[in-house]
């Protein structure tokens, strides 16, 4: 099931990294910490970005689903 989604994750890590994790937008926050947020087409992509987050060595803070407008 496709969904909307907001991970957080400690750090600034910048733009650049947008097409790194499919293309989802970055935005870093004035906490410290980075949110990327868009759309996954299903759990198995969902997965493969927190994998990514994990290989990189980033502080996961939150993954929330959003509600679909």
């Amino acid at each position: 099931m496709s969904g909307r989604y907001e991970i957080r994750v400690q750090g600034h890590i910048g733009q650049a990294w947008s097409r790194w994790f499919d293309d989802l937008t970055v935005e870093e926050l004035d906490d410290g910490s980075t949110r990327l947020r868009g759309d996954l087409p299903d759990q198995a992509a969902l997965h493969g970005l927190l994998n990514k987050i994990r290989d990189l060595g980033m502080t996961l803070l939150s993954v929330q689903r959003l509600c679909d407008r």
